[in-house]
């Protein structure tokens, strides 16, 4: 039995690996498809409705599935990621301009940037995954999930380290970037997310709960959204 165990979380393992890897390829053909700054959104919409099937557990074709959330949802994904791709871009350029002086008000500009850089992070940490779990209006998915950063550190924490550590091995070992490099990513924080989502909905429904037996309906957006 131990033997049998064993070997089932080793296939298990190595089946989630492999899938990863196929998501990986995935999302850089089809990013380069959109021609890089069009087609990572998308990309990266579709990789998250994947991989919060495949944490469920409902297998789907890779490829087929892949192509219908990239194709379908190609102009939400592109006005989830431009803005993102925009703010980094300034933030960056900020980032350069500012860190290269050493007078007070240059440092703490770039401290400033610094700190903004990583409320972006977190936003995007959980925008796309946002974005496949719950039905808002654009404008609503770039709202809750900047308030979700804010509201819940102790997962912002863990996703930034998350991004930090696979920036950091892709950086160490570049050779893993076409087989896992962005997967992986996708991949845990996708994972993480749905756990975080799913203790905030429990959470929720708890208050709901509670508050229709005090006769203190829940507001109308934390209901609509199901999150805090």
């Amino acid at each position: 039995m131990a033997s049998g165990g064993f070997g089932f979380r080793a296939y298990t393992l190595f089946d989630t690996l492999l899938w990863i890897a196929c998501l990986n390829v995935l999302w850089f053909v089809f990013t380069l498809l959109g021609g890089v700054v069009l087609g990572a959104g998308p990309s990266t919409v579709a990789a998250h409705v994947l991989v919060r099937d495949k944490v469920r557990g409902n297998a789907t074709p890779l490829l087929g599935r892949f192509a219908k959330e990239y194709f379908t949802n190609f102009g939400k994904g592109n006005a989830l990621g431009l803005p993102l791709l925009a703010v980094g871009v300034a933030l960056a350029l900020n980032w350069g301009y500012f860190s290269a002086g050493w007078d007070l008000g240059s440092q703490i500009a770039s401290a400033g940037i610094l700190l903004a850089a990583l409320f972006v992070a977190g936003t995007l940490c959980y925008l796309f995954p946002m974005f496949a779990r719950y039905e808002l209006s654009l404008v609503q998915y770039f709202l809750m999930s900047s308030r979700f950063a804010m509201r819940h550190l102790a997962g912002t924490v863990i996703l930034l380290f998350v991004t930090a550590a696979a920036l950091f091995v892709c950086r160490s070992i570049p050779g893993l970037i076409p087989f896992f490099g962005v997967g992986a990513w996708l991949y845990v924080t996708g994972w993480l997310c749905d756990r975080f989502f799913t203790a905030n909905d429990d959470a929720m429904a708890g208050m709901e709960a509670a508050g229709t037996a005090a006769g203190k309906p829940t507001p109308a957006l934390a209901k609509e959204a199901s999150l805090v």
